[in-house]
């Protein structure tokens, strides 16, 4: 296996460029999820042709038929992008050998162990493996820990005797979403861009110029891959101390939201963090292990990244052990008692369930004995196969029903008022019920 890393002396990377440039590369990303699809259509925005793969063909017709599945993904930009042959959609990887482009957009889970499950990333790439060509761009953007470009996906795609940095280009570019975010979209969150050559990195640079508003060039694809842990590492480790500052408050009887709100006042040196019942979505509960798991393999103990994982796994417990407080000041116990569970998805205002803390609560309670039912205002019907209790209309009638609301996600559309007015008990995980008085209402 041959690393070019300056010698372009034939090399296929100005013809490349100049067909981004020119806006006649013909693009494709694999995995249109949450991070891919946002992705694709930012491509077709910036006047590219692109093909999108998954292998869930649900979500290809759905997309054919122009219905996005993702809420930051309007229908009528992708119906409108479909009707004008601006994007292709399939399940058939071999569009591949007609792409100049691939962008790998492929989920990266944690097995129960808590080591990488990157066999996403590595059926991919054996995909584009079969198909791979000079003239060809490869980037993954599925976060992974540092390494995995060069030492998984540069062996596979040089088994055919192509030449990185010559012949096909591979770089790392770490996906940066935020479900649900108004300001923040692909479009205008700098892009990290580190190529396995300085070529690959010019290349991929081009790409993403062609984009979005700013790129961000690194000397390598581990620096690429380790900026990625480093941030969402940022947020759990600081999470993971707010939420043990939380534990601490209850403990001496201090309200903690009020105590991170008069700290924030703080012009400097200080960041505001906010507890909750339990970390959620795909990155900040998964990410950090990553790099824990790697850490590991040159015999070095990532402490922080593993307390962290502790203090905040354990909140959801912690969630459970507060709505068992409430109901014995009411003398009723948590076998049998009637629990209203508001909000299900992992943030507030988005219908993404991915590792929600509710969904543990939720499993606890049932443990427990607990009559359960659950409301959100986002939820899909693919949501309520997975939330094991029954999901009802939010109203007078459920909270009247309840004998305990417990908010785990503070949606804005709710009417917490109603709430406060209705609940014999409720327990705020969110700090939703802010300028809100009554001797129902009991804090995280």
């Amino acid at each position: 296996m041959t690393v070019s890393r300056t010698d372009r002396s034939g090399s296929a990377m100005q013809p490349l460029a100049r067909k981004i440039r020119d806006r006649k590369a013909k693009l494709g990303v694999i995995g249109l999820g949450y991070v891919g699809l946002p992705l694709a259509m930012e491509f077709t925005r910036a006047g590219f042709e692109v093909t999108g793969i998954d292998t869930d063909k649900s979500k290809i017709d759905k997309l054919k038929s122009g219905i996005s599945y993702v809420k930051d993904v309007e229908s009528s930009t992708v119906s409108e992008a479909v009707e004008k042959n601006r994007l292709h959609l399939t399940t058939d990887f071999e569009a591949l050998s007609d792409l100049d482009t691939v962008n790998i957009c492929v989920p990266t889970p944690l097995r129960k162990t808590r080591d990488p499950d990157i066999s996403y990333i590595h059926a991919a790439v054996r995909e584009i493996q079969r198909f791979v060509h000079k003239g060809q761009l490869i980037v993954l953007e599925s976060t992974t820990y540092p390494g995995t470009t060069d030492e998984v996906i540069l062996p596979i795609l040089s088994q055919g005797g192509l030449e990185v940095g010559r012949d096909f280009f591979l770089a790392f570019s770490p996906e940066r979403v935020d479900p649900g975010n108004a300001h923040y979209k692909t479009r205008n969150i700098p892009k990290v861009v580190g190529g396995v050559t300085p070529a690959c990195t010019e290349i991929a640079i081009a790409l993403y110029e062609a984009t979005v508003d700013e790129v961000v060039p690194v000397s390598s694809t581990r620096v690429a891959e380790m900026v990625k842990l480093l941030e969402n590492t940022f947020r759990s480790v600081n999470i993971g101390l707010v939420n043990e500052m939380a534990l601490m408050c209850h403990t001496l009887g201090i309200n903690v939201w009020e105590v991170i709100d008069a700290a924030a006042t703080k012009p400097f040196g200080f960041m505001p963090f906010y507890p909750g019942p339990g970390l959620g979505g795909h990155c900040i509960p998964i990410d950090p292990f990553y790099l824990s798991w790697k850490a590991k393999q040159f015999g070095f103990e990532a402490r922080f990244i593993e307390l962290a994982g502790q203090i905040n796994g354990y909140m959801p417990q912690f969630v459970v052990e507060r709505i068992t407080d409430v109901l014995n000041k009411h003398k009723k116990a948590i076998n049998g008692a009637n629990i209203l569970i508001l909000g299900l998805s992992y943030k507030a205002n988005i219908d993404d369930l991915r590792e929600s803390p509710a969904l543990d609560i939720i499993s606890v309670l049932h443990q427990k004995g607990a009559s359960l039912k659950a409301c959100d205002p986002h939820t899909t019907k693919q949501d309520r196969a997975l939330v094991k209790c029954p999901i009802v209309d939010y109203g007078e009638e459920v909270l009247r029903w309840a004998d305990c609301t417990v908010i785990v996600t503070s949606h804005t559309s709710v009417d917490y008022h109603l709430a406060v007015k209705e609940c014999k008990a409720v327990v705020d995980t969110r700090n939703a019920l802010k300028g809100l008085s009554g001797d129902n209402i009991h804090v995280l």
